[in-house]
């Protein structure tokens, strides 16, 4: 994803308007910066939210610009599968990338700054 393409946000509330839902592609992501730190904002196929910081707990490799299937998504660099739920990874590789609250409301995404 192009550095043109990160929205970003300096954390001055609870929640933080990220975009409409239909700026995001299903089973795809969004990238949002708060205060410094690069958020990747996730939607399944069933229009459900998540917030991981962009960066795999394995080798830092961008999760937003990996495949995302039913609560997971795929590592582009070596394959690791992280819960978009939880940011665990899932058996055997261990480890967890920092998650964000989200909320939806009348179609409009949001972020809490806090993990």
């Amino acid at each position: 994803m192009a550095g043109d393409d990160i929205i970003e946000m300096q954390v001055m509330s609870e929640w933080l308007r990220v975009c409409r839902l239909d700026e995001i592609p299903r089973q795809g992501a969004r990238v949002v910066e708060l205060d410094g730190t690069r958020v990747a904002v996730f939607r399944t196929a069933e229009d459900e939210i998540h917030a991981l910081e962009d960066r795999c707990p394995h080798k830092g490799g961008p999760l937003s610009q990996g495949i995302v299937f039913d609560r997971r998504v795929a590592c582009p660099l070596h394959g690791w599968l992280i819960r978009l739920d939880t940011g665990h990874a899932c058996s055997p590789d261990e480890g967890c990338a920092r998650r964000y609250r989200t909320k939806l409301d009348n179609a409009e995404v949001y972020v809490a700054p806090d993990a």
